[in-house]
C-alpha cells in the first residue's frame, strides 16, 4: 500500500506550539524537534505495524482501522482512540487519558513525501518524512 515502507522526518512545521499546547515542557520541546523520528509502516489490508525509532524511544504500534487502542506518547502521554481510513489518508482521533482532551492526527502522501498532521485544542503542526 501507498504508506508502507520507511519514512525519516526531513521537517516540522509549528511542532513546538502544538508541543507547548500539550503540556510538554521546554527542554523536552527543544529535543523533540530533533528527535530523528524514522517511521516503518506495514499494511495488510485493515491492519498495520508502525515501528517507530528515534532518539528516545524505539516502539512497534499495532492497530486495525476502526479499532480502539491505547497509545503513549513520547512524553508519556497516555491515549485512546483508532485510526480510520478516509480516501487516501489515515485519520486518527485519540483522547487524552489524563484531561479528556482530543487529539486529532492525518497521515498523507503528498507527492514524495508522508505527511503527518496534528491538531490539538486548536494547534495544528506538521511533519514531513521522506522515504528513506
Amino acid at each position: 500500500m501507498a504508506f508502507d515502507g520507511s519514512w525519516k522526518i526531513d521537517r516540522n512545521e509549528n511542532y513546538e506550539k502544538f508541543m507547548e499546547a500539550m503540556g510538554i515542557g521546554m527542554m523536552k520541546r527543544k529535543l523533540g524537534a530533533h528527535d530523528n523520528l524514522k517511521l516503518t509502516i506495514q499494511q495488510n489490508g485493515d491492519k498495520f505495524i508502525v515501528k517507530e525509532a528515534s532518539n528516545f524511544r524505539n516502539i512497534d504500534i499495532e492497530f486495525t482501522l476502526g479499532v480502539n487502542f491505547e497509545y503513549s506518547l513520547a512524553d508519556g502521554t497516555e491515549l485512546s482512540g483508532a485510526w480510520t481510513m478516509e480516501g487516501n489518508k489515515l485519520v486518527g482521533t485519540f483522547t487524552r487519558k489524563d484531561n479528556g482532551k482530543v487529539l486529532k492526527a492525518t497521515r498523507e502522501i503528498v507527492g514524495d513525501e508522508l505527511v503527518q498532521t496534528y491538531v490539538y485544542e486548536g494547534v495544528e503542526s506538521k511533519r514531513f518524512f521522506k522515504r528513506g
